[in-house]
């Protein structure tokens, strides 16, 4: 294989596990009666919307349909690509859910 197509299979690879992070995240936000854009604008104010993040949000389902997804699961998908500030706004409402049942 050509170095320049393994170099385009990585990136395409990323490009996929970076949807399925995002998907991971919108479908979490879902399961726990969030919304996913807002609490993506809070973690990163003034930015753009973000177009994959809607792409994503037409492939979640109902929290119903939807197997659960841990809490830890959208954390560490989230800090692997690098939203650190998004898995943060993520644990604060961990922590606002975990302290309104405890």
């Amino acid at each position: 294989m050509a170095e320049s197509e393994k170099d385009k299979q990585i990136i395409e690879r990323y490009q996929q596990d970076e949807k399925m992070m995002i998907l991971v995240y919108a479908q979490w936000c879902i399961n726990h009666d969030l919304d996913p854009k807002a609490l993506y604008e809070r973690a990163y104010p003034g930015q753009r919307e973000n177009e994959a993040l809607q792409v994503a949000l037409e492939l979640t389902v109902t929290k119903q349909e939807s197997d659960e997804i841990p809490d830890e699961t959208v954390i560490q998908v989230l800090q692997a690509f690098g939203n650190d500030d998004l898995a943060f706004a993520v644990q604060e409402q961990i922590d606002r859910r975990k302290g309104a049942n405890g």
